[in-house]
Parts: structure tokens; sequence; C-alpha cells
């Protein structure tokens, strides 16, 4: 196919055409979204949890939170919501799996942020492309009423050729929900194993957290004894002669 002819058929197909063109461009913006925000987020989970599991065994908790802190990976959350369970005498909260499970939870949301669109869009093209092929036999089988009320033949070729025209958008609105549907499983798969592996990571630092003894934490700004000695406030007494 031409340009020439891929032009004549965008112009044919008209705002359909058109509406099914936005839905490939908008797939495509949330494709790069998605592979940018996906872009390795397994590697830099996995460095992460190795940093805190090296911490957590030195019993340097307070080494381990920072790296949670400073970390950019999505597991990030998950280590902070466990890290918010240990009280200042080093004991685990009761909670601390309910906490890191719905941080994880959480995370898993974000992960799937606007992949809903993708969805919509492989399952309402094809309907998109199907709207236009019908509107326009209906308008070639107008125009055929038309040329035969005004004395004309009525020959199948000006019949066919629009509905030739009108088909084109089903094959378009096939190929975008195609595309879409191919996004879309694959973001499905690539998340839904970042979730496992998030997972084996939640597992793993809550069992650290158990096992491990963890040292007291200090209090904050907690008052340093004083060296000098406080001197005495008992009176003294004279000896008498």
């Amino acid at each position: 196919m031409s340009f020439e002819e891929l032009l004549h058929y965008l112009r044919v197909g008209g705002f359909t055409i058109a509406i099914i063109l936005v839905g490939s461009l908008v797939a495509l913006a949330v494709a790069i979204e998605r592979i940018i925000a996906l872009w390795a987020v397994s590697d830099q989970s996995r460095q992460l949890g190795e940093a805190i599991a090296k911490h957590i065994l030195r019993g340097d908790v307070a080494a381990a939170k920072t790296a949670a802190q400073r970390s950019n990976a999505v597991a990030a959350d998950l280590y902070l919501a466990g890290f918010g369970r240990i009280d200042r005498s080093g004991a685990v909260s009761p909670t601390l799996e309910a906490a890191v499970e719905r941080e994880r939870a959480q995370v898993g949301l974000k992960l799937k942020r606007n992949l809903w669109i993708l969805g919509t869009i492989g399952a309402t093209a094809p309907f998109v492309g199907l709207f236009g092929t019908v509107s326009g036999i209906m308008r070639s089988f107008r125009d055929l009423g038309v040329d035969v009320s005004g004395g004309g033949t009525g020959g199948a070729a000006s019949v066919m050729q629009g509905i030739s025209e009108a088909l084109v958008a089903t094959a378009a609105g096939i190929l975008v929900a195609v595309e879409a549907v191919v996004l879309y499983n694959y973001f499905q798969a690539r998340i839904a194993r970042v979730g496992v592996e998030l997972k084996l990571l939640a597992d793993e630092f809550v069992e650290l957290l158990r096992e491990k003894p963890l040292p007291a934490q200090p209090a904050p700004n907690a008052p340093e004894a004083s060296a000098t000695p406080t001197p005495s406030t008992e009176p003294s007494h004279a000896s008498g002669v």
C-alpha cells in the first residue's frame, strides 16, 4: 500500500479512523511510560534487599533503615513499613506481616497504573472499527439509491468500492486492538513476576526481623548524664568549743 493510498483511506474513514489512530498513539504512550517505570525494578529491589539483609544480620538496624530511606527502589516502601513496626526496645510488633503485605499491595497498584487504558483500547477498538464499517456501508447504499432515483444504472462497482473502503475501519480497529492486547498481556506478565519477587523479598525481610535479635533503639534527644558532680545541699555543722 502506497502512502497516497493510505492517505486516501484515512480521508475516507473520517472520524472513525481518527479515533482509532488516537487510540493507537495512546496505547504506545502508555507502553513507553510503563517501560520506563518498570525499568530495572527487579534489580534495584534485589540490591536493596541484599543490602538491608546484611545490615540486619550485623545487628545494625539504623543503617538498614537509612539504606531504605535513601533508595529509589519500589521495595523501599516495604522495608520502611516493616521498620515502622519496631519499637525502641527492639521488639517487633505482631502486625509486622500485615503492614509489609499491605504496603506490597500498594506497590502492586502503583505498578499497574494506566494499564486499564490498554485493556480498554484492546476491547473497544474493534467495535469502533466495526461502527465505521457499518456507517460506510450505509453511506454506499444510500449513494446507490440516490444514483438509481436519479436515472443511473445503479452499477455494483461504486457500491463495492464504497464497501471496500468502509472495511478499512474494521481492519484498522483490529490492528490497534491486537497492539493494545499484546502490550497489556506483556505488562501483566511482567508485573506478576515483579510481584512474586517482591513477595519473596518481603518474606525474607520479615523472617530476618523475627529471627535476628535486634538491639534497642536509642531514644531521640536523650539527655546526657552530667559529668560534673552536684554540690551537696546538706548544711555544714560548725564544731562547738
